[in-house]
């Protein structure tokens, strides 16, 4: 018999120095941030979840957004519309259970029965992240672009993927 997954939850501020741990324990595929950081981020967040006792998490952002990511303007240059996937993290004696895809799916219906038909990526090509690549090509991703940024240091490939509309 096998257990039930663990739930989908929405992230509290109690759940915020955890959160900034599982983060930052992955600050190189992601960004280190600080807890006031953290904090502005949640509060500005279209879609923030997390699975369990913080086993992963997943925060997005909408275009209207007060956000200063170069990945997140890119999308806001070429995109009315759109949500943007800033980080999921799913913490190292969690994966294999699905997690990610998981949020993922999860955050589709969110998306859709908000009225969004797009949601947006970007992945690490320099360093490269073949896992995500191929994670986010099986999600239904396109890519969209790519781009150099924090004065060249890195580049990104940048995903979308289109929604149906709820009728």
């Amino acid at each position: 018999m096998s257990a039930l997954p663990a739930p989908i939850s929405l992230v509290a501020a109690a759940d915020e120095a955890a959160i900034l741990a599982l983060n930052n324990e992955h600050a190189a595929e992601l960004s280190w941030l600080e807890a006031e950081r953290l904090s502005f981020l949640l509060g500005q967040a279209f879609y923030t979840r997390r699975i369990g006792n913080l086993e992963a998490f997943i925060m997005t952002f909408d275009q209207d957004a007060d956000y200063d990511s170069p990945n997140f303007l890119w999308f806001r240059e070429r995109y009315e519309r759109f949500v943007y996937v800033d980080r999921v993290v799913v913490a190292a004696y969690a994966r294999g259970r699905g997690h990610a895809r998981r949020l993922y799916e999860d955050l589709f219906d969110t998306v859709t029965r908000a009225g969004h038909t797009l949601v947006t990526c970007e992945v690490n090509a320099d360093p490269p992240n073949p896992a995500s690549d191929a994670f986010h090509a099986a999600l239904g991703f396109a890519e969209v672009g790519a781009a150099a940024i924090h004065g060249g240091k890195k580049t990104v490939r940048y995903y979308a993927r289109k929604l149906s509309p709820t009728i």
